[in-house]
């Protein structure tokens, strides 16, 4: 079935309009998925699993950072689920009534992109302190930005980043295209990007861990659907795909 990614910044006028239209008799009902941006490869893979089950159900998805959607659920974005990077953020939908409890289903942790050949001469978290070093983070308030801060306050550095992007997807971006002599992003994000960066990695005691939990939404229009997908992402096989990506289980 059709897939379709909706950037962030028109997913509340998107949903909006597609509350108010009618595909006719015979169409399938559609569950909109909001997700962290770096569950897109895991999650569009499960979404194409769970239609083939499903024949009856077309998953629309929207990734973006955790905190940009949660922010659109609260202020009334209709959406089915929320699939958050940390479960603060999940916390904060919880909190205004958009969603039940939810359920953790993955972990992950940080790790150092570099583009290839390592021009930085990365070798370690401390050498992110260097002012010869173009660091690339994720936003403060963003799940992956958190992470990264905690990390850092933890080693006791100081990082003064290049730039501090949006979300870790475009974080990721800027080693793939060498702007950046690092940057730092989860591990599944770089195990994703292949050749396109090379990974340093961030010692076990300095590290950080961030659970990724899961709901169903309050103002979902196709619930038992929805409950479907969550059942699905929590199963042994939706586990199955999230390992083979290098999350962790929760």
């Amino acid at each position: 079935m059709r897939r379709i990614l909706i950037p962030v910044a028109a997913l509340a006028l998107t949903l909006l309009s597609a509350c108010g239209s009618d595909d006719g008799e015979g169409a399938s009902p559609t569950i909109t998925v909001l997700a962290a941006a770096s569950l897109q490869g895991t999650f569009t893979q499960l979404g194409e699993e769970f239609e083939a089950d499903n024949p009856d159900v077309q998953v629309t998805f929207s990734f973006g950072a955790s905190s940009a959607l949660a922010q659109q659920i609260v202020q009334g974005a209709p959406a089915d689920v929320f699939a958050a990077a940390s479960e603060s953020t999940m916390q904060q939908v919880v909190d205004a009534g958009e969603a039940p409890d939810s359920t953790p289903f993955a972990a992950n942790s940080l790790a150092i992109a570099v583009p290839p050949g390592n021009p930085g001469k990365v070798r370690g978290i401390g050498d992110l302190t260097s002012p010869k070093v173009k660091v690339a983070l994720c936003q403060p308030q963003v799940p992956c930005g958190a992470a990264a801060k905690e990390a850092l306050d933890s080693a006791g550095l100081v990082v003064r980043p290049a730039t501090e992007e949006a979300d870790v997807s475009a974080t990721l971006t800027k080693a793939k295209l060498g702007e950046v002599d690092a940057a730092v992003v989860y591990v599944t994000d770089v195990q994703a990007a292949g050749d396109a960066v090379q990974a340093v990695e961030i010692p076990k005691e300095l590290n950080v861990t961030t659970t990724y939990p899961v709901a169903p939404l309050r103002a979902a229009g196709n619930p038992e659907a929805a409950a479907r997908f969550v059942d699905f992402v929590l199963s042994e096989r939706g586990q199955a795909v999230l390992a083979a990506a290098g999350f962790a289980r929760p």
